[in-house]
């Protein structure tokens, strides 16, 4: 825990560290103003097609200009994936998810203030048709899995087989999941990005499912990749993973006879250490009884020697 505490304190007198937080607002902000953007599109209805690839290509982009800085998160969901996964501290996770939300917010605002009709939505998020709020939870789960799967693979740095290019491959998963889900939940897979334009709109509606979704997707995804599938991954690193996190089983403590301890320290016997009570009880009258046919044989080679 000391170690922990040490480590967060040392980031956070990092100068690079408010580099990267600046980065991941920058980052969000433009992701939301482009990608929402694309939904009312001054009042002219996108396809599928277009909103995916207008969310896909700007995360990427924003990948490609900030991963030297602060990773290229933009997403709460990716940055509380990376302090499971400890490739960030927790103060820094918790600096970045501040810096998200404040620059989807940011994002959403400018997108409001270019649009010529203040009834557009400004790409707020509600699940769909005849879905349920459960079935929408599902849905966000499921694609933010794969996305936050897609990055902690892309960005593996103990892979030696990539060599394509890792802000493509993150955005094509963002377009993958959009194309799959648009019609299901608008495809969030990010609370920054729903967030903001909720605030601007003051439109609440299903605003859970946007961020219990993609945070629980996000940590699953974390924890199997971690500890299944990452290049240095083994089963003796799960087995002590799932041993630290288990509780330890109270064990009853058991009371020695007296005179068993007595005897045990003198060297007379040995005790003996079975779980079950009546199994040593039956263990010690077996040692006395030894005892007792091994005395009237060592008394009668005591009278043949004499």
């Amino acid at each position: 825990m000391n170690k922990i505490m040490q480590e967060n304190i040392e980031d956070l007198c990092k100068p690079a560290l408010w580099r990267a937080v600046v980065a991941e607002f920058f980052g969000t902000l433009f992701l939301v103003l482009f990608g929402c953007g694309a939904i009312d599109n001054n009042g002219i209805n996108n396809s599928i097609v277009q909103i995916a690839l207008a969310f896909g290509l700007i995360y990427g982009s924003m990948v490609w200009c900030f991963n030297h800085v602060s990773g290229g998160h933009f997403n709460p969901a990716v940055s509380v994936a990376a302090v499971v996964c400890r490739r960030a501290s927790v103060v820094r996770g918790l600096l970045y998810i501040i810096a998200q939300l404040v620059g989807g917010i940011a994002g959403a605002g400018i997108l409001r203030g270019l649009s010529a009709d203040a009834s557009y939505t400004v790409g707020v998020t509600a699940v769909r048709g005849t879905l349920t709020e459960a079935q929408g939870f599902g849905v966000e789960l499921l694609i933010s899995f794969v996305l936050v799967f897609v990055v902690l693979a892309s960005t593996d740095d103990k892979r030696c087989d990539l060599s394509g290019s890792a802000p493509l491959t993150i955005g094509l998963a963002i377009v993958a999941g959009t194309l799959f889900a648009y019609n299901y939940t608008m495809a969030s897979m990010n609370p920054a990005r729903t967030f903001g334009p909720a605030l601007v709109q003051n439109n609440w509606a299903n605003h859970w499912v946007y961020w219990v979704g993609p945070i629980i997707g996000g940590l699953v995804a974390a924890l199997v990749y971690e500890y299944v599938f990452a290049a240095g991954a083994s089963f003796s690193r799960t087995r002590k993973f799932v041993l630290k996190h288990r509780k330890p089983a109270d064990k009853p403590k058991k009371q020695k006879n007296t005179d068993e301890l007595n005897s045990s320290k003198a060297g007379l016997i040995e005790v003996p250490t079975t779980d079950n009570e009546g199994d040593a009880v039956l263990e010690m009258e077996k040692i006395e009884e030894e005892k007792k046919d091994e005395e009237p044989a060592t008394a009668e080679s005591e009278v043949k020697a004499e």
